[in-house]
């Protein structure tokens, strides 16, 4: 994957819609949006509160919680160390939740330091709704297809996701470990050969191969992802848990899909409590959320904006939020996504996420990267042979680091491509936020960017992607994306080493 509104979406946003209000007062409005239930939404200015403000008496002023239309506001007043600008912040515990800005001056660093104001909060809610989540019961079904529990992701599936998702990068460097005993039992020109044939193979069938990882398949025919959740007080989830073990909630999905899907009808946090009740477990009605996501439609839209093939859709019935998409060629492409992803993003969201997919396939990010380290192993072993028993250990650093910069050129082509052809940049900016908060929150935090950049991760830094995404209009316009992506990449890395 790839590894995310304001006021004029549905969806957060750092797409401001600025009004001018006197001289040199500005206002601006800010849509977040949340899977918090209501019981949640008050709780959660007190974390921001707590957690955000308090430890920052320096920065912030003027506190105030306050209930307004029955609706519960957090007030404070940021203010800059050198008095150049001054910003008054109200936040209104309402789903998606509303903030508004209004600052006393419009110095030219305004728009950075809001950046950062806004971020601040958005990060502070993420964090507020991921401690939710691990004391939430996740119930999801899809029409017609095998009733399992919901579950942190096995080691086989991580390793599924990681070895064939997107680039497939980790599959084809797995094979460094096989070399020499393929080179000790075979000889070192039918290894090579053997190696590269059994890496194509991989990428042939790579489609075939996630999709046996995946939990149920996404039709035409069943199209939607049913999606229930009851955020508990932690004592009483861990009671839910110590009650129930597995094979018992697994009868009680089946006894609500049969009372809802099995007659036609939409899952039902309504129907959920019956069930729950009839086992002696009730949940409070302000902790309930339901979701209903039409999948097959979200792919099938992003192909058609692709122009290529509807590709084979599943997903895995894990709350870990992750997408990927793999195939040899753009008409026999797979797109796997998880339950985790559903429920944490909207859906113009996950369709901007799919598009980074179809990023992916359209451009046979596979193949290539199988035909760019193929290209390496090969010259391995002929004219760069000198410098690998010179050194084998750092040249294997090396050749990886290269690799997984080059890689990084595909990832940032795909957040292009899903820009251009989906045309919503900021909101696939959103999708990564959200998603990709805690490694946004660590880059910003960490003494220098450097790292983020040279480890071992196709991927380039979140703060990167999201920012380039940002500065782009809708939908941007490019002649050649790659080119493009891979000067932006380039630029970047400078950038971080003061070049």
């Amino acid at each position: 994957m790839a590894l995310i509104g304001e006021c004029c979406s549905d969806n957060e946003t750092l797409e401001f819609a600025k009004r001018v209000v006197g001289e040199s007062m500005l206002e601006t409005d800010l849509i977040i949006d949340t899977e918090l239930s209501k019981m949640h939404l008050e709780e959660a200015l007190d974390f921001l509160h707590k957690f955000y403000i308090l430890p920052q008496p320096d920065l912030f002023k003027n506190v105030s919680k306050t209930v307004e239309d029955k609706v519960g506001v957090l007030s404070y007043t940021a203010t800059d160390p050198e008095n150049k600008w001054e910003a008054r912040i109200k936040i209104r515990a309402t789903n998606p939740f509303q903030v508004k800005f209004t600052t006393t001056s419009t110095t030219p660093n305004l728009d950075h330091e809001l950046d950062v104001l806004k971020e601040d909060i958005l990060i502070g809610l993420h964090t507020f709704e991921d401690a939710i989540r691990q004391s939430t019961l996740y119930f999801a079904w899809v029409e017609g297809e095998d009733i399992i529990p919901e579950a942190p992701p096995t080691r086989r599936k991580k390793a599924s996701f990681r070895m064939f998702g997107s680039n497939m990068i980790l599959i084809y460097l797995l094979f460094f470990g096989v070399n020499l005993v393929l080179f000790l039992l075979l000889g070192v020109i039918a290894a090579i050969i053997a190696i590269l044939a059994l890496q194509f193979v991989i990428v042939l069938f790579s489609d075939r191969l996630l999709l046996r990882t995946s939990d149920w398949r996404i039709t035409s025919d069943n199209p939607r992802v049913h999606i229930l959740e009851y955020q508990l007080p932690l004592e009483e989830y861990q009671k839910f848990q110590e009650k129930f073990n597995e094979n018992i909630i697994i009868k009680m999905k089946e006894e609500i899909y049969q009372k809802s899907l099995g007659v036609g009808l939409t899952p039902t946090c309504e129907l959920g409590e019956e069930t729950f009740q009839e086992y002696g477990f009730h949940c409070q009605p302000d902790l309930k959320v339901s979701k209903v996501v039409d999948v097959y439609s979200i792919v099938q839209e992003a192909a058609s904006k692709f122009n290529i093939a509807m590709p084979q859709v599943a997903v895995s019935n894990t709350m870990i939020p992750n997408a990927a998409a793999t195939g040899p060629s753009p008409n026999r492409g797979l797109v796997l996504i998880t339950t985790g992803l559903l429920v944490q993003l909207e859906e113009d969201e996950i369709l901007s996420v799919i598009g980074h997919e179809m990023g992916h396939l359209s451009g046979r990010d596979p193949l290539i990267l199988f035909s760019i380290i193929s290209a390496e192993f090969l010259m391995r072993f002929t004219i760069l042979f000198p410098l690998v028993a010179l050194s084998p250990f750092i040249y294997l650093i090396v050749a990886l680091g290269v690799i997984f910069f080059v890689a990084k050129f595909f990832e940032t082509r795909a957040d292009l491509l899903s820009a251009m052809k989906i045309g919503q940049p900021q909101v696939l900016a959103n999708a990564l936020r959200k998603i990709g908060y805690q490694r946004l929150h660590a880059e910003r935090i960490s003494p220098t960017r450097l790292p983020s950049w040279v480890n071992f991760d196709p991927h380039p830094p979140i703060y990167f992607r999201i920012d380039r995404l940002e500065s782009m209009k809708s939908p941007p316009e490019v002649k050649n994306p790659f080119i493009r992506s891979a000067r932006d990449v380039v630029n970047g890395f400078k950038r971080t080493l003061g070049l």
